[in-house]
């Protein structure tokens, strides 16, 4: 094609459904060409008349991305006709033999810009494509070796964030979405809609080859706190204007709220919405991703790697600004770290969505190592200090007396407890803590502490070993929501004098991020004697109609015992927090799982409260399987105490696959109880 017989093109293919299939984006569609960078592509050239000379005929080809596109910033490349493609720079080829049709292998350059391209063949003959990220080229910086990880961090459309407590994970079901219509342009869109590239947009749009750019950006992006972001962050009981955070089974429909309303802000969202909206967007750009969950989660403000907690006498916590959240996600995006000229900081990279401190005076945080932070390497950026106190802050407990004075609390409270995240393949959980922090108690973890000046959880350690008044609490192995059950002090004696002690044993409701509510019961007992070696076992009843009205969404209740030696003076603390759990929700599939076929979901849940439940209402949603949109099912009927709720709700797959089906359901006093199926969808 010498550049004289351009205007002979008559038109052009893109071939966009062999091509979406080859580069793993036609999930989204095959109406337009969506490939990955370093990889190749095909398109077809049809010339009005003549053809194709090798070795006679050239062409040059302009690729554009951005609104000032300039090469020496990567957002412009020029290049024509090699022998063969390239696949280390952009590059195009002639791949047919001599005739009316020529087809043109291109390919991307693996440090391209992703985004939306221009590219123009000779002197008028344009098309327009979509690139992304390409996890599977090895010249990328997001390249990931196993297949197996691959399909669950970029491919798969659907996943579990676990939530709840460390010592009863609960795993919520979640749809990502990242392949339903519409989504795709909502996440470019939230990379045009970012501070920096409102200021900037030429060297926004050449930041967007470095996937840790565009992690920062996202970080920022998926809340609205400094920018016209995703979500409107929401941590108190009021959700009025808006919808709570509990409401939220899939990214899906909160990044279309945020696309088709202008960018105005959705609301409400928490930790784990923020979460698995980040991973959404992640996934559908092609960077590997997935949502973690860090049980007993620390939120140091001033970067001392401390909390501080005060309580009365009572036991009550007064004037703690620091808190520990019974868990917090984030996610974690897998790349290499050029920047930080150390391989060892390849990998997974944690970032946080949820706004909680500034980071660069802007509400984001991250993309750190891992392993920078399990080495406590705490100038690595990004934001070091603040993920490795996430996991590995002290806690110290100080007593406020009526006379002014104040002591230390003897507490034995962790931070970092079970870091978890869904398995490869399956819906196990999977504890990779590990990856963050070394053994309790280890010589690498004094190490670890000893680099990042972190004496006093050194000291600590040490002060927490010993004889004498041991406290902890015990609880029922059935807590259910809307049930009467007790909780146990076990105090003991483990030295060799008589003790007289005082024990407060109390409980409120509390929210997952630490903030306490209402009582829900409590117990003062002043004279609690011990002899060597001896044990009392302290019950405490907690009943649903008191705690019903204090319990918050999350279903948490907060235990608190605090025992005072009067003979020392000293004061020991134990808390814990528990869950009472919802019913489970049933479901049944019936006819045959097919593509285009439709189906019925048989869904039930057991009223667990001694009251009838009304208004209720079943929901389903699934990647593939409901359009992309939300289905629901209101009963006629109010439901009473023992019996079922029954909903049989119809729908539809589009693809072939193991998909799962997410069920909500809600009603006057119970709300937001989710539950799912694995169904496996036939061609």
């Amino acid at each position: 094609i010498a550049s004289t017989l351009c205007p002979l093109i008559d038109r052009v293919s893109l071939e966009c459904e062999f091509n979406n299939m080859d580069h793993r984006t036609d999930l989204n569609g095959v109406d337009r060409l969506i490939v990955r960078r370093g990889q190749p592509f095909s398109i077809s050239l049809y010339l009005r008349s003549g053809g194709y000379q090798p070795g006679a005929s050239s062409l040059t080809c302009v690729a554009e991305t951005g609104p000032q596109p300039v090469e020496q910033y990567g957002t412009r490349a020029v290049f024509g006709l090699s022998p063969s493609v390239d696949t280390s720079c952009w590059s195009a080829a002639v791949i047919s033999p001599p005739g009316d049709m020529v087809a043109l292998s291109l390919c991307a350059s693996p440090e391209a810009p992703i985004g939306r391209y221009t590219l123009t063949l000779g002197p008028s003959t344009q098309i327009q494509f979509i690139l992304l990220f390409n996890p599977w080229c090895k010249d990328d910086a997001v390249h990931m070796e196993s297949e197996q990880d691959l399909a669950e961090y970029v491919l798969a459309q659907d996943g579990l964030i676990f939530r709840d407590l460390n010592n009863y994970p609960i795993a919520t079901p979640w749809t990502y979405g990242q392949f339903e219509s519409g989504i795709l342009d909502a996440c470019l869109r939230i990379l045009d809609m970012n501070p920096k590239c409102l200021r900037n947009p030429g060297k926004d749009h050449s930041g967007r080859r470095n996937p840790i750019y565009v992690c920062r950006v996202l970080s920022a992006m998926v809340n609205c706190n400094d920018d016209r972001g995703v979500l409107f962050g929401n941590w108190s009981n009021n959700f009025d204007g808006g919808v709570s955070p509990m409401f939220w089974r899939s990214s899906v429909e909160i990044l279309r709220n945020w696309d088709t309303q202008a960018c105005a802000p959705v609301k409400f969202g928490q930790c784990w919405v923020f979460a698995a909206v980040a991973c959404s967007v992640s996934r559908a750009l092609g960077i590997p991703c997935r949502v973690v969950t860090n049980y007993a989660s620390a939120h140091d403000s001033n970067a001392d790697l401390l909390i501080k907690r005060y309580i009365d006498e009572n036991g009550k916590p007064v004037g703690s600004k620091e808190m520990i959240w019974n868990y917090h996600c984030w996610v974690e995006s897998w790349m290499t770290r050029p920047d930080l000229k150390n391989p060892e900081f390849n990998g997974w990279q944690a970032y946080d969505p949820t706004p909680q401190e500034r980071s660069e005076k802007v509400f984001c945080c991250g993309p750190v190592p891992l392993r920078a932070i399990k080495q406590g390497e705490l100038t690595c950026s990004y934001d070091a200090p603040f993920v490795f106190a996430e996991v590995n802050a002290d806690v110290v407990t100080y007593m406020k007396k009526q006379d002014g004075s104040m002591s230390k609390v003897t507490t034995t409270t962790l931070v970092g407890q079970m870091i978890s995240t869904k398995s490869v393949g399956s819906d196990d959980r999977e504890d990779i803590t590990h990856l963050y922090k070394y053994p309790e108690g280890s010589a690498e973890e004094r190490e670890t502490f000893t680099k990042a000046n972190h004496q006093n959880k050194l000291l600590h350690q040490q002060q927490q070993q010993g004889d004498g008044l041991h406290l902890a609490i015990k609880v029922s192995p059935d807590m259910r929501k809307g049930c009467d059950f007790d909780v146990f002090a076990l105090v003991s004696n483990k030295g060799h004098s008589d003790k007289k002690c005082r024990l407060v044993f109390g409980s409120c409701a509390v929210s997952y991020t630490g903030v306490m509510g209402g009582n829900c019961g409590f117990k003062d007992m002043l004279n609690v004697e011990l002899p060597p070696g001896g044990e009392r076992r302290v019950p405490l009843r907690l009943n649903y109609s008191k705690y019903d009205a204090e319990l918050t969404e999350d279903n948490l209740i907060r235990l608190a015992a605090l025992l005072l030696d009067y003979s020392t003076g000293e004061a020991l603390m134990t808390l814990r927090t528990i869950v009472l759990t919802n019913p489970e929700i049933k479901v049944q599939i019936l006819g045959e799982p097919k593509e285009n076929r439709r189906l019925a979901a048989e869904i039930s849940l057991k009223n667990p409260l001694p009251e009838p439940l009304h208004n209720c209402c079943f929901s389903i949603e699934g990647a593939n399987l409901t359009g992309g949109t939300v289905i629901c099912e209101s009963l006629g009927q109010s439901v009473e105490p023992g019996q079922d709720a029954k909903a049989k709700i119809y729908f539809t797959p589009t693809r072939s696959g193991l998909r799962k089906l997410v069920v909500d359901f809600n009603s006057n006093r119970l709300c937001h109880v989710k539950g799912y199926r694995n169904v496996i969808i036939g061609k």
